[in-house]
């Protein structure tokens, strides 16, 4: 029995070490896992976020779609309006939905002021305070328009201690089906 040097030992060992491929496959997992977990959590809660997105707009419009489809509204439809709202933004969390109706009305020199306004979750409106209207309908004259307005707080299930709360808010203007306005009557 011979017995070889402790440095050819340790050579050939070395030069075995370096040919050897089977834990390649694992090492490259290890270094990939990361960046495919983080496109993976970071694709579920972008679709969340658009999700909302979609239905803070749709909220938005159906609120003040069913409000320009009346003459006057009382505190009863204007509570079964606003609640209506609450169900569009299901299955995700009520608490966090803000939602505002109002109606703008313009003078005869054509400023914007709220007429009235409600909200759920939220504070209303002051009466009498200046609107800014889109370029289409700035500086028309003794117009009324329904502005319904939705704002969500999301807070990412995962991505909450980098990004906190996002707002995401949507808002839109009707002109009323019925009546040139719309009254609010407490009854």
């Amino acid at each position: 029995m011979t017995s070889e040097p402790a440095a050819t030992t340790i050579l050939t060992r070395l030069r075995d070490l370096c040919g050897d491929r089977r834990g390649v496959a694992a090492v490259e997992f290890a270094i990939v896992l990361p960046f495919m977990l983080a496109l993976y959590v970071g694709g579920v809660e972008l679709g969340d976020g658009m999700a909302i997105q979609v239905k803070v707009t749709d909220a938005a419009h159906t609120l003040a779609d069913i409000a320009t489809q009346n003459k006057n509204i009382s505190n009863a439809t204007m509570q079964t309006i606003l609640n209506a709202s609450q169900q569009i933004i299901a299955p995700f969390s009520q608490a966090n939905v803000v939602v505002t109706l109002s109606e703008v009305s313009t003078d005869g020199s054509g400023a914007a002021t709220i007429t009235w306004s409600d909200s759920l979750h939220g504070t209303p409106r002051p009466v009498g305070q200046a609107v800014t209207l889109p370029a289409s309908l700035a500086g028309q004259r003794n117009i009324s328009l329904i502005l319904g307005e939705v704002s969500y707080g999301y807070a990412p299930n995962l991505g909450y201690t980098i990004t906190g709360t996002v707002n995401i808010a949507d808002s839109y203007l009707l002109f009323p089906r019925n009546s040139t306005n719309i009254t609010r009557s407490a009854t």
